[in-house]
């Protein structure tokens, strides 16, 4: 199985992931790279700073596969109903 880095750039800042993780595919890598996003933000008191920040995820050869951007996984909270549209 491939393996997949996901490196989290906030600013200037880079957190790298020196490990990886091995997923099926490029689409599996995406899901993982949500699911953090999410999973990070739900429990990150500096929010407003994360939403500016960037998962990149790059492949063993260190090509960037994606750039998910924090600021696009932010949703309702599960408990909150969804708006009503007209």
């Amino acid at each position: 199985m491939p393996r997949f880095f996901f490196h989290t750039h906030i600013g200037r800042e880079v957190i790298a992931d020196p490990t990886g993780t091995e997923l099926r595919d490029a689409d599996h890598a995406w899901e993982v790279a949500r699911d953090t996003i999410q999973a990070t933000m739900a429990e990150s008191e500096a929010q407003a700073r994360l939403m500016g920040a960037i998962l990149v995820v790059t492949d063993e050869a260190g090509e960037t596969v994606l750039e998910f951007p924090f600021s696009e996984v932010v949703t309702l909270a599960p408990e909150e109903p969804a708006p009503t549209v007209h």
